[in-house]
């Protein structure tokens, strides 16, 4: 049985290209839309979670100053990024550390920068923050979610939450 330890290291890409120079990157949450439903024959209010529909997400880039990599994500376009990660494990069975691949797809489009701050002996801090409108998430190579709301696909563990929404409005 493999017990997750630490994230070793990572590496973000854009078309091939490596960007350099990001300290951290928090991934978007994701939340289901919700619905109050109340009324005749509900003894109060029922929050109703709407299957496969997600409400907005972002993610934020810490850069440790504003480098060529972060200005190229602020360019007011789509950008595809894939976020592999290398995630330390203690294997309980083998005894020892491993080391697996994580990867998490994020389709992006910049929604601000900010290029930090400038003190002597220290890194900027500059950060972006993207709206997220496609995110993947891979463990070991086995897809764990897919997030495609233009595309009315919610896949989680393997099973397509909006199949049969796609179904019923004919797409």
């Amino acid at each position: 049985m493999l017990h997750p330890e630490s994230i070793v290291d990572f590496e973000v890409y854009e078309d091939s290209v490596n960007f350099v120079g990001i300290a951290q990157v928090t991934l978007p949450n994701i939340n289901y839309l919700t619905q109050d439903i109340t009324g005749a024959g509900i003894s109060g209010t029922v929050e109703a979670v709407l299957i496969g529909m997600i409400d907005k997400m972002n993610a934020t880039f810490n850069f440790r100053s504003a480098t060529e990599a972060a200005v190229k994500l602020l360019k007011p376009e789509k950008h595809l990024l894939d976020l592999r990660v290398a995630e330390q494990h203690w294997d309980s069975v083998g005894t020892q550390r491993t080391i697996q691949a994580d990867k998490y797809i994020l389709g992006v489009i910049p929604k601000n920068f900010t290029p930090g701050d400038i003190v002597p002996a220290t890194t900027s801090n500059a950060n972006g923050e993207y709206s997220v409108y496609y995110y993947a998430a891979y463990k070991d190579g086995k897809q764990i979610w897919e997030i495609d709301q233009f595309n009315y696909i919610c896949k989680i563990g393997g099973v397509d939450y909006m199949a049969d929404v796609r179904k019923a409005l004919g797409k």
